[in-house]
Order: C-alpha cells, then structure tokens, then sequence
C-alpha cells in the first residue's frame, strides 16, 4: 500500500481547517486516514501575527522513514517548520514511457527501407 502525507480539508466555507494525514494514496481527499499528523489552521486569531501548525514531528518523520510520500504542499510546511532540511528531496513519481518506434537508417540512394522483422 503506497502512503502518503496530504492535507484534508475541513471546516466550512471561508474558514477551513487542514488536517496532515497519512492516507492510502488511492482514496479520495477527505476519506479516513490511517493517521492524523496534524493540524494547520491559515486564519490568524485577534491579536496573532503567525499562523500556527500543530503536528507530531516523532510520527512524521517515521512515515517519511517508511516510504510516505509527502504532496508538495506538505513539503513546503515540511520544509518550512524544519523537518525537512532544503537539501532533503522527496523521489517524484515517474511517469512509464512508452516504447519508442525502431529508427530505420535509410541509405543515401535507398528510397524505401528494407523489411525489418521485429520481435516482441
């Protein structure tokens, strides 16, 4: 099962609340997690100057250890609150190439190739 580390929304229209979790990278935004890491709230209260993240660093890196792969945005908090150093880079998902076509090599006088006979 891939895991990975993502925001899920919660709260109700301008005012939403963003929980870090751990989740099975198959379901939905908001389906049930395996685990909750944290919870960042974006709107500053009366009289605060930061916006604050509540998160349990132990957890986080122990699914960063097992091979949870954190979203952009969750390495940008990461990053951002020092779990993740800048040098740390996260493995982005390749994407499969398709096979490429055989390259024919045509002879200066040739017009047409000669027949190939592929084997696959």
């Amino acid at each position: 099962m891939a895991v990975r580390l993502r925001m899920a929304v919660h709260g109700v229209r301008n005012n939403r609340i963003f929980h870090l979790v751990a989740v099975n990278q198959r379901q939905r935004r908001n389906a049930k997690p395996i685990e909750l890491l944290g919870v960042y709230n974006p709107r500053l209260a009366p009289g605060e100057s930061t916006k604050t993240i509540e998160w349990s660093v132990q957890r986080i890196k122990y699914w960063l250890k097992v091979g949870a792969t954190p979203t952009e945005s969750v390495t940008r908090l990461l990053r951002m609150g020092g779990v993740l150093t800048p040098e740390h880079t996260i493995a982005p998902e390749t994407p499969k190439e398709a096979p490429s076509p055989p390259v024919v090599d045509l002879a200066p006088g040739d017009a047409t190739p000669a027949p190939q006979h592929i084997v696959s």
